[in-house]
């Protein structure tokens, strides 16, 4: 991808300087770059400092049909159904050590577009090489089954790919959010169009170069930059979309849910979350508060299973705030791309008034920040981590969302009040226990309502095991044994001898 002139950029690698200056808004559809129908186009904003980063391409309606196109030809026509899981799993292997290449300054550019910490921008994607590598090694394992059936009769069933999947991704994570959509999908034997968050856009186009340098076929992987309400919603609307992936808020969810029932089209929806995190008095807090404070304050508190509500049972509810503070106190906020700071920026300015006006409904609803509550005077996304405390559970700050690094800490009695209060929520995607009672754990762990559930530990995945939330959080599951049941139908066949 070549273009002209781009503005000075914040960056420390050179090769990472070169490729945004000679970025241009395109779209990959069919193996080839191309402008959008309409030509527009939108900036791409470094959060860290408000400047503009890169110009990236608006897709529209037509640019998701010739995507989707692209991706049902080589569905149906190309060399891509020909293909044997070895085959497949080449190509995918080729991807992943393509990017693990490539780690360092795809994790620069995931820090210059979205204020990711630059050492964790390198871990999610290290991770994403490895989800690759063992999708990779799972596209073998889509199997049907021989069944039981009447002598005259050999009765089986097939595991066949489901077509054209859409890939809509938010953008806290969006190599690792991206790779392990397309990874399970293209492992099936389906076809793929991204759609990157329009916030975070500018990897995902580096992705697109290093998938026709693995080799993949014309068409397998189309990429649509574009705005949710645009390129997302054209693809939640197109008949020829067999699947739709999305990981983003609830709201969207909801709407996507309700427009895929045109089409029937199969949906996974990895939505918003408002995590209990649960300290008995029996807790490590050691290891529990500073997991605490992992736990809301990680990727600058946007991660749908952040631990916001942490209920910690009374009797050393006030020793566990003000250890809270004291390790929320430690933490440096500033540049992602440098070494000390430990909190970059929120994603955008929408982001940031966001989270800023929770800050303040806290304060007018009752609770005390403990530490934060207020902005920070400079350019750039910056936000203090806040610690709510005499916070109740009908307040806003405990029930909705917030996505920025604001927790509120709320006592229990014990086990049962701990557990009411846990599921008193629309969500249920994922939880954490601390104790040192193992049948407790055991217990709790039972009852909680939720995808996920952390004992002693926080914030940990893997994609050998389901993601996914109950109620309001989501439906479906990413990742797991049985991860081709959501990218795969099933076929029986009946031979009479």
């Amino acid at each position: 991808m070549t273009g002209g002139e781009a503005p000075a950029i914040r960056t420390r690698g050179p090769k990472v300087q070169a490729w945004l200056a000679a970025l241009e808004p395109r779209l990959l559809i069919r193996n080839e770059w191309v402008p959008p129908a309409s030509g527009d186009t939108f900036d791409s904003i470094d959060p860290t400092t408000e400047e503009r980063l890169a110009v990236i391409a608006s897709g529209q309606a037509d640019d998701v049909d010739a995507a989707v196109r692209a991706a049902r030809g080589a569905f149906e026509e190309g060399p891509w159904p020909t293909f044997s899981p070895s085959d497949r799993a080449r190509l995918l292997r080729r991807f992943a050590d393509l990017i693990d290449a490539e780690l360092d300054d795809l994790a620069e550019l995931e820090t210059l577009d979205g204020g990711i910490l630059l050492p964790v921008a390198k871990g999610l994607i290290a991770g994403a090489v490895d989800a690759l590598h063992h999708f990779a090694g799972a596209a073998a394992l889509v199997s049907g089954e021989t069944v039981p059936s009447d002598p005259t009769y050999f009765n089986y069933t097939l595991r066949e790919p489901l077509g054209v999947c859409a890939a809509i991704i938010p953008w806290n994570a969006p190599v690792d959010t991206a790779v392990k959509k397309l990874a399970p999908a293209l492992a099936a034997g389906n076809t793929c169009v991204l759609k990157p968050a329009e916030q975070t856009s500018v990897s995902a186009l580096r992705l697109g170069e290093l998938a026709l340098e693995a080799g993949f076929p014309a068409g397998v992987l189309n990429i649509v930059t574009g705005f949710g309400s645009t390129a997302g919603a054209a693809l939640v609307d197109h008949r020829d979309v067999d699947k739709i992936g999305f990981t983003g808020s609830t709201a969207v969810g909801k709407r996507i849910l309700a427009a895929s029932a045109a089409t029937l089209k199969r949906v996974t929806l990895e939505l918003g979350g408002k995590s209990p995190n649960i300290v008995f008095r029996d807790a490590d807090l050691a290891q529990a508060v500073p997991a605490a404070m992992r736990g809301y304050s990680a990727l600058s508190g946007q991660v749908c299973c952040a631990g916001t509500r942490i209920f910690v049972q009374q009797d050393i509810k006030d020793e566990f705030v003000d250890a809270l503070v004291h390790c929320s106190n430690e933490i440096t906020v500033g540049d992602p791309l440098d070494g000390a700071t430990t909190m970059g920026p929120v994603v955008s300015e929408q982001q940031f008034q966001r989270v800023r006006s929770y800050m303040d409904i806290g304060v007018a609803e009752g609770a005390v920040a403990r530490t934060g509550g207020a902005v920070l005077d400079r350019p750039g996304y910056f936000l203090q981590p806040t610690v709510f405390d005499d916070v109740r559970g009908d307040m806003r700050i405990a029930r909705e969302e917030i996505f920025g690094p604001v927790v509120s800490v709320i006592p229990f009695s014990d086990e049962h009040d701990a557990v009411l209060q846990a599921n008193d929520t629309d969500y249920g995607l994922a939880a954490a226990v601390w104790t040192s009672d193992v049948s407790r754990a055991h217990t709790v762990a039972r009852r909680v309502k939720a995808g996920t559930v952390w004992i002693n530990n926080i914030m940990k995945t893997s994609v050998t095991m389901p993601f996914g939330g109950y109620k309001q959080s989501g439906i479906g599951r990413e990742g797991g044994p049985h991860w081709y049941e959501q990218y795969t139908q099933e076929k029986a066949v009946y031979l009479k001898y």
